[in-house]
């Protein structure tokens, strides 16, 4: 299960790394960054096989322990629809956040995905600086934050709504789509020596 957290806010600043625009001529982008009433919303997503799986809505201000406590407590909730003999062999990724380093995540993680978790102090771990490697980053969060943002957003409530609207318009084929593209971009990746290499991606 590829895993990863984003920040939505009022006024769409996004974190560039989760958050391109490729194009031949510069699109001349412009967004209206400053409110008068700033508000934010960090969302846990996962993506398994043909599904995302969340959202779950995290604190404003995510630390290790807000972090185990989401997978102590609500987590296990979430894979109710993944069947059993699946979850018995799934690995869990995450990338190199604070948070996912904590003690206590290490220590949840080496308990519930003995020798199957990816990242920082993980069996196997995830490599620095990579966004453009996950489906998460260079497929989810762009996708929603393109139809979160495609009209103003004027109260937390309709921020949530918003993300929790475009969460169930990703359908299975692009998930599907997604997962599929992560060996291509790990071989384009190599060939490119770990420069950027998405321009050369079809």
């Amino acid at each position: 299960m590829w895993t990863d957290e984003a920040r939505f806010t009022r006024g769409g600043i996004i974190n560039q790394r989760n958050y391109h625009v490729w194009a031949h001529q510069n699109p001349r982008i412009v967004r209206e960054c400053r409110f008068q009433h700033e508000f934010a919303i960090n969302v846990w997503l996962g993506i398994w096989n043909e599904s995302l799986v969340g959202p779950y809505f995290l604190p404003e201000t995510l630390n290790a322990a807000r972090f185990t406590d989401f997978l102590e407590n609500n987590f296990f909730n979430y894979l109710e629809d993944i069947p059993l003999q699946q979850r018995i062999k799934m690995w869990f990724q995450l990338d190199g956040c604070p948070a996912h380093y904590g003690r206590t995540t290490r220590a949840w993680l080496d308990i519930n995905y003995p020798q199957r978790w990816i990242g920082r102090g993980g069996v196997v771990p995830w490599p620095p600086r990579s966004p453009d490697l996950t489906p998460m980053d260079f497929f989810v969060w762009g996708t929603l934050k393109k139809e979160v943002y495609s009209l103003p957003i004027d109260s937390r409530e309709q921020l949530r709504n918003r993300i929790v609207a475009a969460v169930h318009q990703i359908s299975p084929e692009q998930c599907l789509a997604a997962i599929r593209a992560v060996n291509v971009r790990c071989n384009a990746c190599i060939a490119a020596r770990g420069q950027h290499f998405e321009q050369y991606l079809h």
